[in-house]
């Protein structure tokens, strides 16, 4: 009997601390976890780089930069977002990726939503895979541009470390390529890569990293898996498993013009797991290509993995206790049906400021139970 009290006791004494160990503190304070921040400001038209165009002429590139009103921390991790579009349509105040880039700026990053280059001549698979370069080449100016002013002026307060891609469709093809598309041998002789100015073009800042910190894939795809590689950026995929424009497997692509086979979301994560590259795949499951542009429910099942996937990667060393839980082979899929019920709707941003975006209320199927021990950039 004493026997038993002494052991129900021991019991009571360490439950507490175990719970307390399986509880990282929250080093961060809420902060890139919580919207902590009302209002965001929008500043807007913002030149970047110039690039020569499809027909030769100058053509300057822009992007909306979004960040939290009335924030005092001098460097921030930023997220840049390229729009949905084949290479041939969009723009940079694309819906999604402004609700993106607003919620993203209520929890206390900054994050720009940028323009490309579009269209190509001839109508094949030779010009969409140079437009495909061209527009790489557009994001990795982008991030160059950034780095540049961390080092200099300064006017977006943005630390260089943290900074991530990300994009939808043809701006996921973009960020996979800025991140995993790193030798020149890797493209195909026929797109004549010198032509089209190398990997990094010449959008200007000419000797900043165009490297990210972690890469955000919606609905994306790359031309070969096997350009990831051990020691490359964490990789982040969101797509639909009935994907039938960009495929969730390996898969063709093309539609009417001579089809390609490209390695999807699932092919890349077994890549990425076979090389030791840190990754996280959440497919949508029954959902087709990009469910987010046309059924605003489906914004939480995009948002509530990538504040997740990029918090613990905002300190230095291995990914934090939340990205390594969301490696887990077991915790891949999202119950997207358990986000249908409950309707988000996209804001579009005002001329200088964008409003409160829907108070966080996670479903039951995203809400994240753990906290991330990271430090935040000072």
């Amino acid at each position: 009997m004493r026997l038993l009290l002494l052991f129900f006791l021991l019991i009571g004494l360490t439950a507490p601390t175990l719970h307390a160990q399986s509880a990282p503190p929250d080093t961060t304070k809420g902060r890139y976890h919580r919207p902590l921040f009302g209002q965001v400001k929008v500043r807007r038209n913002v030149e970047f780089a110039r690039v020569t165009g499809l027909l030769g002429q100058t053509q300057p590139l822009y992007l909306d930069f979004y960040e939290p009103s009335g924030d005092t921390v001098r460097r921030r991790p930023l997220v840049l977002l390229a729009h949905e579009g084949a290479f041939v349509t969009g723009t940079r105040d694309d819906v999604v990726m402004t609700e993106l880039c607003t919620r993203l700026a209520r929890l206390g990053y900054t994050a720009a939503s940028i323009d490309y280059r579009l269209l190509f001549f001839p109508f094949d698979s030779v010009g969409i895979g140079r437009a495909a370069i061209r527009a790489t080449q557009d994001m990795r100016a982008a991030v160059r541009f950034f780095r540049h002013d961390a080092a200099t002026a300064r006017k977006f307060k943005v630390d260089a470390r943290y900074i991530f891609v990300g994009g939808s469709s043809a701006g996921a093809f973009m960020a996979l390529q800025t991140a995993y598309l790193d030798k020149a041998a890797e493209v195909p002789a026929y797109l004549n890569l010198a032509a089209l100015g190398g990997l990094e073009g010449s959008g200007g800042h000419a000797g900043y990293s165009s490297r990210p910190r972690g890469v955000i894939n919606l609905c994306g795809a790359l031309a070969r898996a096997e350009w990831l590689q051990t020691g490359d950026v964490p990789l982040l995929s969101i797509h639909g498993t009935r994907d039938g424009i960009v495929p969730y497997g390996r898969g063709l692509i093309g539609g009417p013009l001579p089809a390609q086979v490209v390695a999807g979301s699932a092919v890349l994560r077994r890549r990425a797991q076979a090389v030791g590259v840190p990754n996280v795949l959440r497919p949508l499951r029954g959902a087709g290509h990009v469910p987010y542009s046309f059924e605003p429910t489906y914004i939480d099942s995009v948002f509530v993995p990538m504040r997740d996937f990029l918090r613990p990667l905002l300190g230095t060393g291995a990914p934090g206790p939340l990205l390594a839980a969301a490696l887990n082979p077991r915790r891949t899929a999202v119950a997207t049906a358990a986000l249908l019920p409950r309707r988000v709707p996209l804001t579009v941003a005002a001329a200088d400021s964008v409003g409160a975006a829907p108070p966080e209320s996670l479903p039951p199927a995203a809400a994240s139970t753990e906290e991330a021990a990271v430090d935040a950039p000072e």
